[in-house]
């Protein structure tokens, strides 16, 4: 059976995903889904009934999958699913008083913690810390509010990687940025000429909904990223490490864009 590549351009917003929330997915190259703006459970749903339809499913997600090692562990967690456990059941009182470390609510200033998990730290595109909960580019608010759909998924018959073993299904977590390159994504125009000189997809109509809005560049962009590394991403591995136990860890292509054309290995 075809294996499905699905990209998700998370949000963490109170609206359920608000307008920003896509789900794209690739199927032997081809763009067979681009869906958005999604409520998260939404996207946890059909997440959910396609591997209920025996469809293999490996889903990229774009949040954070834990938090620094050591504040995973002040907050009595030994492991990494705990810690989405906790946060579907606190998680809100979290973001509500935005207390130390979580920072970037007004008075809410960054603290001196150490604020990267290593594998953010590792990749060298200077992602944000899970820690901001407020202002530009925060990715706390929808990596706690990610979590619990962590724990729903691997009930529901997924792995989720780095902590299972590349399985029939499982996700990852994904950085955009380390998927499409660097460039002005927030400019339309770029996007459209980005997507021209892949020559995908294939339908125009297709190209200009993909080109629409950077959350559903990012989405569907990602998602071929995802089918062209096909290979490398089943080979996936569980971690034996003690921290990406804890913390988990973003997947990236070893191959650079520019040496991946638009078919399977």
């Amino acid at each position: 059976m075809t294996r499905r590549y699905v990209a998700v351009d998370w949000s963490g917003s109170l609206s359920h995903g608000g307008s920003q929330t896509w789900l794209a997915a690739v199927e032997a190259g081809a763009l067979v889904s681009l869906v958005g703006p999604l409520a998260r459970e939404r996207v946890v749903e059909m997440l959910l009934e396609w591997v209920a339809d025996e469809t293999p499913v490996l889903a990229g997600l774009d949040f954070g999958f834990s938090f620094p090692a050591w504040y995973v562990r002040q907050l009595g967690c030994a492991t990494a699913p705990e810690l989405w456990r906790l946060a579907g059941e606190e998680g809100e009182s979290w973001l509500a008083r935005c207390e130390p470390p979580l920072w970037g609510r007004p008075g809410r200033p960054r603290g001196a913690e150490v604020q990267h998990r290593r594998t953010e730290a590792e990749i060298g595109a200077r992602p944000k810390s899970v820690f901001q909960v407020g202002g530009a580019g925060s990715v706390g608010t929808g990596s706690i509010r990610g979590m619990p759909a962590l724990l729903r998924l691997r009930e529901g018959g997924y792995g989720v990687w780095p902590f299972d073993r590349a399985s029939a299904s499982f996700v990852v977590e994904i950085y955009p940025r380390l998927l499409t390159g660097p460039g002005p994504k927030s400019r339309a125009a770029w996007r459209i000429g980005y997507l021209e000189a892949l020559g995908w997809p294939s339908d125009l109509a297709t190209r200009a909904r993909c080109a629409a809005t950077e959350d559903a560049f990012d989405a569907a962009v990602s998602a071929l990223r995802l089918w062209q590394s096909g290979d490398e991403l089943e080979a996936l591995q569980s971690t034996p490490d003690g921290t990406d136990l804890l913390e988990g860890r973003i997947w990236s292509p070893q191959a650079p864009i520019s040496s991946l054309a638009t078919r399977k290995h």
